[in-house]
């Protein structure tokens, strides 16, 4: 197959591009670290696993916003994917302030989970890749943990659940 570069192809509609993407159906995460005593997170659907063999998982992020800086300083990050019951910490954490919602971490090895999520993946970032307006996170998972809760998702723009 002959390699194109990204400027060989003809524009994108980007609001057609999201509505197209929009149906590819995902589970939600929160990303966070630790910087100093604070926890910062971010709502993320850009989430993949890369590898078993070592175990690698990859987080995209806008590459002008705050996490990116604060993973770059880092140089760690935990994915928590959020139960179904969690919509309110999704958009806390996109940063859609919900009344009354405080949300609750545990620590394990420097890295901060978010209370009553599905699964918790605490990764240390082995490479940074540059991809159109994004960053691309490989992380080598050193932790994990799960539950047999439903998953969030999120299909269309709207939160759904599985049936």
């Amino acid at each position: 197959m002959p390699e194109t570069s990204l400027d060989d192809h003809p524009a994108v509609d980007p609001a057609h591009f999201r509505r197209t993407m929009g149906r590819f159906t995902s589970g939600v995460t929160v990303v966070t670290t630790v910087d100093g005593e604070h926890v910062h997170g971010m709502t993320a659907n850009g989430f993949l696993s890369v590898s078993l063999e070592p175990p690698l998982v990859l987080v995209s992020l806008g590459h002008r916003s705050r996490m990116a800086g604060l993973l770059r300083r880092t140089g760690r990050y935990a994915v928590s994917v959020l139960a179904g019951d969690q919509q309110d910490h999704s958009r806390h954490f996109a940063g859609q302030p919900v009344p009354g919602l405080r949300p609750e971490f545990h620590h394990h090895d420097g890295f901060a989970f978010l209370d009553g999520a599905l699964s918790h993946i605490g990764c240390d970032v082995v490479e940074v890749h540059p991809a159109g307006d994004h960053l691309l996170f490989l992380g080598r998972v050193t932790r994990l943990s799960y539950s047999d809760a439903e998953p969030l998702v999120f299909f269309t723009g709207s939160y759904r659940a599985l049936h």
